[in-house]
């Protein structure tokens, strides 16, 4: 689930991603472990006494070839964490109908399903919208709250039961290699958002806002509640964002002081912090395995009142708690503006010079939010090549090592997806985001495809 954003705005000079289109910038298995395995054999029994024999002569030597081992996969969390030519493909989205590969989904979720198995996601990010499971103070969140699977009003719909069934079918397709977790929390209840404060613009409600200080401790049972009941369902994870597009108004409101003005300073960074500090500490609390990233912020360049650039937020963040991360995530929509220079130039300067850049949503589709896809079939084949450049690119710079395609079922507030929203059909880039996360998983050690596979 995601919160309406508005378009975004970039400046002027930066570098376009993917090529001519020119597109929106927008604000969701455990590691593979090798197994080492010993041959033994059986002792010899003593050998009888032979006859004396006439000696003859003794054959040549032949030298037997020694077995040569298969080299031991890296684990998947290792190369997602070390910087590297390689790009792992992930995806958000949210219905398990999409996910699960049990038998018994429903068509056309099914045949979608199928098509996104192919895709061997690496990364599954899961965005948990805090309101919709707590809505009130007194009653612990509803981890199996009912979702009717729609888009919205719009059908097809195939229900699950919220977190439940999610982790459920994560658990299912991690079983079979990848889709390590990803878990993205957004949105604050309104019994434990912030009062009005600084700039903030229309339409701004208690969701918007960031948690109370003495609200934190509710955020860190529900990461608490979640990692329970992934551990119920056997999935694994791995990984947590704080917040989503904390440098966002929709998230994280106000983004600067009064009055308004872009002159006024930043103030995002500060609650942010409070709740990325209270995620570490759960983190290192619960049993298991868990790490944290950072970032998960909107691509904004241009000083406005309403928003924070992402210079601007890092720049906030303490050289501490952003080294302890084990990656910066992006949001970077294919034709937005490339802001990787600005960003590594930032993690260097903090003391973390080797953290590995993840952008965990990106697409190709509509030109701003909320508007229908236009240019029929030629456009969407540009906008799949355009898809296929951009990740040829990163694969090829060592710092990126992942993209989350957002999502598979396409939003129509947010039309960047790989099928249509009515399920009716795919996307050409639906084929590209597949070759890729192909290659990825079966032959991660050669180059990447040449060609785009766009029709």
């Amino acid at each position: 689930m995601r919160l309406l954003l508005p378009r975004r705005g970039g400046g002027r000079g930066l570098r376009r991603l993917g090529g001519p289109i020119r597109l929106r910038t927008l604000a969701i298995g455990a590691g593979a472990f090798a197994l080492a395995l010993s041959a033994c054999g059986e002792k010899d029994e003593p050998a009888p006494p032979r006859a004396q024999q006439t000696p003859s002569p003794t054959p040549t030597a032949t030298a037997t070839e020694e077995p040569v081992a298969a080299p031991t996969p890296e684990p998947l969390w290792r190369s997602l964490e070390t910087r590297g030519r390689r790009v792992a493909v992930g995806i958000t989205e949210q219905n398990p109908n999409f996910v699960s590969p049990s038998e018994g989904i429903p068509e056309p979720f099914a045949r979608w399903r199928d098509a996104l198995g192919r895709m061997h996601p690496a990364l599954y990010r899961l965005v948990v919208y805090w309101p919709a499971i707590q809505p009130s103070a007194g009653a612990p969140a509803d981890l199996a709250a009912l979702n009717g699977g729609c888009m919205r009003a719009i059908q097809p719909c195939a229900a699950y039961a919220g977190l439940r069934d999610q982790l459920a079918a994560l658990a299912a397709r991690q079983a079979e290699g990848g889709w390590e977790g990803l878990v993205v929390i957004t949105g604050t209840p309104e019994w434990a958002a912030r009062p009005p404060s600084g700039c903030e613009r229309s339409r701004i409600g208690p969701t918007n806002r960031m948690p109370r200080s003495d609200a934190l401790p509710a955020y860190a049972k529900l990461v608490k509640r979640i990692l329970e009941l992934a551990k119920q369902e056997g999935a694994t994870l791995r990984y947590w964002a704080p917040w989503n597009e904390p440098n966002h108004p929709y998230s994280s409101s106000p983004q600067r002081a009064a009055p308004c003005g872009a002159a006024q300073p930043s103030v995002s960074a500060g609650p942010y912090v409070e709740v990325a500090n209270t995620l570490r500490k759960a983190l290192a609390a619960a049993p298991g395995d868990q790490r944290y990233v950072l970032g998960e912020v909107a691509v904004m360049v241009r000083r406005l009142a309403v928003t924070t650039t992402v210079n601007e937020f890092l720049d906030a963040l303490p050289p501490k708690l952003v080294c302890g991360a084990r990656a910066w995530t992006q949001h970077t929509y294919i034709g937005g503006e490339d802001v990787l220079d600005d960003v590594d130039r930032r993690l260097r300067a903090k003391g973390c010079p080797d953290m590995p850049i993840w952008m965990t949503e990106t697409g190709a589709g509509a030109p701003r939010t909320a508007t229908a896809r236009t240019g029929g079939r030629p456009a969407e084949i540009r906008g799949c090549r355009a898809v296929h450049r951009i990740l040829g690119t990163w694969y090829r710079d060592p710092r990126i090592t992942a993209a989350v395609q957002y999502t598979l079922r396409e939003d129509d507030v947010f039309p960047t997806g790989l099928v249509t929203t009515d399920l009716a059909r795919a996307y050409p880039a639906l084929k590209e985001w597949q070759q890729w996360g192909l290659r990825a998983r079966e032959r991660p050690e050669d180059a990447p495809p040449a060609r785009a596979r766009c029709g």
